[in-house]
């Protein structure tokens, strides 16, 4: 389905953590796209946009749009989104795990870009997935001009299918970067750099863009090289390393265990 839209978009961001600064940084380039304005409760924290568009720390002020982006904690959501009860454009948040149903206004939607944000890390949103929801088909047009605008990858995705992607995404990301913490924990620890591990996790990214990643899977827990592993959970000192190293070692024995 391919959707036209003639009228430039106004917005108003709500939020000033991570979220929204690269959504900031990826909107005020777009020239269909226009930031009325950026809320935000910390005046400090507002000056990173007070150059480019107006801001407010009062929620009294805050102005009509064709749609607001709360991007905020998750436990924030609610509270920030009554503020705007009243307002008559698209309500939106960008988490991943809580329904639309909690926002506070009629016309309410999702627009979730799945990524990891660093404040001081610049990212490519043309790349990024921005899943998508709304109450009605004219709305999710909207949205749609919206998430197109800075991206290629958009998807209309239920709040029960997004709340496993996000699932997925904290297995994928988060807990893996903990990984990576460790192993730079356990280099450490010896004098070692960490960079010596680099290349190896570069191609262990590179090959799941073309690989399952079932089929990716190396390590002594694949072979079920018992030994390796003992003396693993022999060396390791810390006794949560420990677990961690056990339950993902069977975890892996489970999931190849008819190759073993």
């Amino acid at each position: 389905m391919k959707f036209v839209f003639l009228n430039m978009l106004s917005i108003v961001l709500l939020g000033t953590g991570n979220v929204a600064h690269h959504l900031f940084d990826a909107l005020i380039l777009n020239h269909d796209i226009h930031i009325k304005q950026v809320y935000g409760r910390n005046d400090k924290s507002l000056t990173y946009f007070s150059k480019r568009c107006k801001i407010t720390s009062n929620p009294n002020t805050i102005e009509e749009a064709d749609l607001y982006i709360i991007a905020v904690s998750d436990d924030a959501v609610s509270e920030v989104s009554e503020i705007l009860h009243d307002k008559k454009g698209i309500v939106t948040h960008t988490s991943g795990t809580i329904t639309k149903e909690v926002i506070q206004n009629k016309r309410k939607g999702i627009f979730y870009p799945l990524q990891t944000f660093t404040k001081d890390k610049k990212v490519d949103f043309s790349s990024i997935p921005i899943c998508i929801e709304a109450n009605n088909e004219k709305d999710l047009k909207t949205i749609v001009k919206l998430a197109k605008s800075i991206s290629t990858k958009v998807y209309e995705v239920s709040s029960s299918q997004r709340e496993k992607l996000h699932l997925a995404a904290v297995f994928v990301n988060n807990f893996t970067n903990h990984m990576y913490s460790i192993g730079n924990t356990i280099c450490k620890k010896e004098g070692l750099s960490f960079d010596m591990l680099r290349p190896l996790v570069t191609e262990t990214i590179n090959k799941i863009q073309f690989l399952p990643p079932k089929k990716a899977q190396t390590g002594p827990a694949k072979r079920n090289d018992v030994q390796t592993m003992q003396k693993h959970l022999t060396i390791l000192e810390n006794p949560i390393h420990k677990k961690i190293y056990q339950l993902i070692s069977e975890s892996i024995k489970e999931e190849n265990e008819e190759e073993l």
